[in-house]
């Protein structure tokens, strides 16, 4: 039997985003009087004691590792992220960039098992969109592309009735063109929360099943608008993660683009809004008018700074004041969701994280008998005895017809 890596030991459980207090408290160990738990990892990682099998397997599960991960010659490279269009501020932690790690791979064996799903069913069809255009096409071009894949009507998305039901419209809209969309906020508990200024998006651009993955943590409006900046990086061929207004070339070319599919920039120069604008006045001026557009106050305010109506340092105190307002709003729904004695019930969080392309394609495979309920779990991000109810909240009828 091949001995265990101990250096490997150690990166898995940083790479899942784990510190050493919350890896032993998943992996069962309990403080003695002669050792503490977080002293009984540390002597696994060091070497001194070789794990169990059966720390090995919750580690495994823990850690999201393959069992035989634990057993390589040397530690593995970082995942595959595409490209890193990322300006990151430096008070990101390394647990923070661990926890991206470990979603960019998720998502990546998550697209794989959909592809080889698509392949076996002769349902694999190359997408037209997919690395269709070149930022020296321009703004433009990208736009009107866009509005004809996604059968876009403007007056559509802004007449839903509020910010939920209109980013439901536009994801609705980039999951009929083929591209599947999930919302995450974190990887299984508040403790693994990923942070907005960590990771915003990722768009990866397969030319049978393109995913695109949106911080759920972000304001609702910012949704909608990082969902089109990611379907540009599919437009462009470009797999990768963004972060939060990059400056990168090609970062500004998807925010624009994105930017001005919502919102034309003749309706921001309507606005009278300026540097010298009393900041009080524009920032209520911007909220309202994001609330009739359907979409984020950050947005409007990067609208008007490419304008040049406002400088990038105001834009800058626009964007923190937008954000603190969003946070004091997200702080005041979790008071009255835990007054009203518990939260939103599991199946239906999981089927808005999860989105309808998704489970449509699910179900419509297991119906078939061409999937099984542990794949179908892992395509939908449950456990698999999780997956029947995921489905029936979109399809009661295919639940009949395969429990």
């Amino acid at each position: 039997m091949p001995r265990v890596n101990h250096k490997i030991l150690r990166w898995a459980r940083t790479t899942a985003g784990l510190d050493e207090e919350q890896a032993a408290k998943k992996l069962g160990m309990k403080d003695t009087k002669k050792t503490s738990a977080v002293e009984k990892l540390r002597t696994l990682e060091t070497g001194d004691v070789p794990p169990t099998r059966s720390q090995l397997v919750k580690m495994a599960k823990h850690y999201r590792r393959p069992l035989l991960t634990f057993y390589l010659s040397d530690v593995p490279r970082i995942g595959n992220r595409g490209q890193d269009y990322r300006t990151l501020p430096g008070r990101v932690e390394t647990t923070q960039e661990a926890l991206v790690d470990v979603v960019i791979r998720d998502i990546r064996a998550r697209q794989a098992l959909v592809r080889s799903v698509l392949e076996d069913e002769d349902e694999a069809v190359q997408l037209p969109f997919i690395s269709s255009l070149q930022m020296n096409d321009g703004v433009d071009t990208a736009i009107d592309s866009l509005k004809k894949y996604l059968k876009w009507k403007l007056n559509e998305y802004r007449n839903q009735p509020d910010m939920d039901k209109a980013f439901a419209f536009l994801r609705g809209k980039a999951e009929e063109a083929g591209v599947f969309v999930l919302l995450i906020d974190n990887l299984g508990s508040y403790h693994t929360t990923i942070d907005v200024e960590a990771f915003r998006g990722f768009a990866l651009a397969d030319d049978v099943a393109p995913f695109i993955a949106i911080n759920a943590n972000d304001t609702k409006g910012a949704w909608c608008f990082t969902l089109l900046h990611e379907l540009v990086h599919i437009w462009l061929g470009e797999t990768g993660i963004s972060g939060n207004y990059g400056e990168q070339t090609i970062e500004k070319f998807c925010n624009d683009a994105a930017s001005e599919f919502l919102v034309p920039m003749k309706e921001i120069r309507q606005l009278e809004i300026h540097n010298k604008t009393d900041f009080e006045t524009a920032k209520e001026r911007i909220k309202q008018f994001a609330m009739r557009s359907k979409v984020s106050n950050t947005m409007v305010a990067y609208k008007l700074c490419r304008a040049a109506l406002i400088t990038y340092d105001r834009f800058k105190e626009f964007k923190t004041a937008f954000r603190a307002d969003h946070l004091k709003w997200k702080a005041a729904q979790k008071l009255k969701t835990k007054e009203k004695n518990g939260g939103p019930d599991y199946y239906v969080t999981k089927k808005h994280r999860v989105g309808s392309g998704l489970i449509n394609l699910v179900a419509r495979m297991m119906q078939g008998g061409t999937i099984t309920t542990t794949k179908a779990g892992r395509v939908l991000g449950v456990r698999p005895q999780n997956v029947p109810g995921v489905i029936e909240h979109s399809h009661p009828q295919a639940v009949q017809n395969f429990v």
